[in-house]
């Protein structure tokens, strides 16, 4: 098999691997020991397919999901020697092989080989997540369950959105964050739309986009804008704690099951690696 010179890593081909996944019964992305992770049961795919590695295929993922915590679209990358590709046997099909080893809440959507220079974290431009929340005024459907939030108050979504605006631009989001050694909690929120989807029974849909997004960072902050539409809390409230820098008094962080990851930006093919530069000089090695 003839692969472009660009397009390996160390000797070894990369590849793009675009999936989907229900998080009700992940422990989120990462492996951890005795927990089921994203991360694991793809690995173990692999490993089934290609044998065993000692750095998980150098598996790398755009945005590491909190347990519970669902995705439409999430982008990850690994790395493999060009002799294991053999292991595939007559039917090359890597995809449907990966796929007919995944467990039924994990799906492989699209997986290619990588443009050069692609990193599947640091090559992305913005994350686009998605909160859903079933208040009193929107019908509680127990088909979506497993990704909405449930609560008995109204939500009023003026006032959410008055106070989302306290949030928009560049800012050190520590108040909103759980705080990880050697990683940055500077973030470019750049977007939040709020709205109820009249065609699914008037549930609110929340939808944030920004560079990137740092530990319950989004869930963090929907407990400033659940208070705010709770008029629990006002937009001076939320720009209060914002500028805090400090989990002392924080908002209540929302449950999980509300939250999707929708999309992964990137930018052209050719910019993939320039891009991934430029991140790597803002972003510290423990940063989402």
């Amino acid at each position: 098999m003839n692969q472009p010179v660009g397009r390996l890593v160390d000797g070894l081909i990369r590849y793009r691997i675009d999936l989907g996944y229900d998080g009700t019964e992940f422990w989120g992305w990462a492996k951890q020991p005795g927990y089921r992770t994203v991360q694991a049961v793809l690995v173990t795919a692999l490993s089934q397919i290609f044998g065993e590695s000692a750095d998980d295929f150098g598996l790398r993922v755009a945005g590491r999901t909190d347990a519970g915590v669902h995705a439409l679209m999430q982008v990850a990358h690994f790395d493999l020697d060009p002799a294991l590709l053999k292991r595939l046997g007559r039917n090359k099909d890597m995809k449907y092989k990966i796929n007919t080893l995944l467990p039924h809440d994990v799906r492989v959507h699209a997986l290619a080989i990588a443009p050069a220079g692609f990193d599947a974290r640091f090559s992305a431009t913005f994350r686009r997540y998605r909160y859903r929340i079933a208040d009193s005024l929107a019908l509680k459907n127990p088909i979506q369950e497993r990704f909405t939030m449930w609560t008995p108050a109204e939500l009023d979504i003026v006032a959410m959105k008055a106070a989302s605006l306290e949030l928009y631009g560049l800012h050190d989001f520590a108040s909103f964050c759980r705080a990880k050694p050697r990683a940055t909690t500077i973030r470019e929120l750049r977007e939040v739309n709020i709205s109820r989807n009249l065609d699914d029974f008037n549930v609110i849909e929340v939808e944030l986009i920004a560079d990137a997004f740092c530990h319950t960072m989004v869930r963090s902050i929907m407990g400033g804008l659940v208070a705010a539409g709770q008029g629990k809390a006002t937009p001076q409230d939320v720009a209060d704690t914002l500028a805090r820098k400090s989990r002392v008094d924080c908002f209540k962080v929302q449950p999980a099951n509300g939250l999707t990851l929708m999309q992964i930006g990137y930018p052209p093919e050719e910019e993939m690696g320039a891009q991934a530069e430029r991140t790597r000089a803002l972003r510290l090695i423990d940063d989402n």
